[in-house]
């Protein structure tokens, strides 16, 4: 097993009892060894995986399921797709939005889970659209989207229900979670229209979950594959937890498992980016 490598800010010392893990696992078959051991180390009540790159039918439910979890599946072949992985059925499970601006791409997946005997979070497992490059099509159609989920969040949604959004949110909130915040600035992931949705998602009524118990930089979840990115700390912080007050007051605990973006004996190669823990009360 390796070792820890968590950036973890801890409230308590108490037993935590609901933990959720937000991953970009960038393609479910080269991964999946590495998702196992990432079930077995964690043990996770839920698991929110983005980009997994097969439809429906191709998931490796049997594997999965086969270590006491349910999955939940919203495919797309080559390109997108996220899943849900909980210890108990989802329930009032939603795929997409009203108002998706690209509703052939598969990239929100959203249902209930119990926190204790008789209260529920309503969680959203999103892999929000890239961009590629700020001036292009693709970056107004990612604008295009953060605004028709926005609108369906104000529409549709309680701020003061228990509401949690995770996932690769393709946005870096501030130029602290940015390696070279110069080099970035004006640049896709980290461009002012993007942040200003994001903002606006805060505005809303919800929080950024890691803002929560630090205000320190550095703390990235997502390194390119190319020139020893992640060895030279050459970083982003793009995958998020965003959740309303009922959330942010059962919070107790948020890590970034960095030892998943190292290269690991017999899991195979890594995805670019490390799974985002958040470590919950029930009661």
């Amino acid at each position: 097993m390796r070792g820890c490598g968590l950036d973890g800010y801890l409230r308590s010392q108490e037993a935590i009892t609901l933990k959720i893990i937000t991953w970009n696992v960038n393609s479910i078959r080269p991964r999946l060894e590495r998702t196992q051991a990432l079930l077995e180390r964690h043990a996770p009540d839920v698991l929110c995986l983005q980009e997994i790159k097969v439809e429906d039918e191709a998931f490796p439910r049997e594997e999965l399921e086969a270590l006491g979890y349910h999955a939940t599946v919203y495919g797309q072949k080559t390109y997108n797709g996220v899943a849900i992985l909980t210890r108990e059925p989802l329930e009032d499970v939603a795929k997409s939005f009203p108002g998706n601006p690209v509703p052939d791409e598969a990239r929100v997946l959203g249902g209930t889970v119990a926190v204790g005997s008789s209260e529920s979070l309503r969680l959203l497992n999103l892999y929000v659209v890239n961009g590629q490059a700020v001036g292009t099509d693709k970056y107004e159609r990612k604008l295009d989207w953060l605004d028709a989920l926005i609108r369906w969040l104000s529409e549709s949604h309680d701020p003061g229900a228990p509401l949690l959004l995770v996932g690769d949110f393709n946005i870096a909130p501030e130029a602290r979670d940015v390696h070279d915040p110069e080099q970035w600035d004006g640049k896709v992931l980290c461009s002012e229209a993007e942040r200003e949705r994001l903002r606006s998602l805060l505005d809303w009524g919800l929080r950024d979950l890691h803002r929560v118990f630090t205000d320190k930089g550095g703390l990235y979840t997502w390194w390119d594959y190319r020139m020893g990115a992640f060895h030279r700390g050459w970083g982003l912080r793009i995958d998020l937890g965003l959740g309303t007050v009922p959330v942010v007051n059962r919070l107790r605990e948020v890590q970034i498992d960095r030892d998943e973006r190292k290269k690991s004996t017999g899991e195979g190669n890594p995805s670019d980016h490390a799974p985002v823990i958040f470590n919950f009360d029930r009661s």
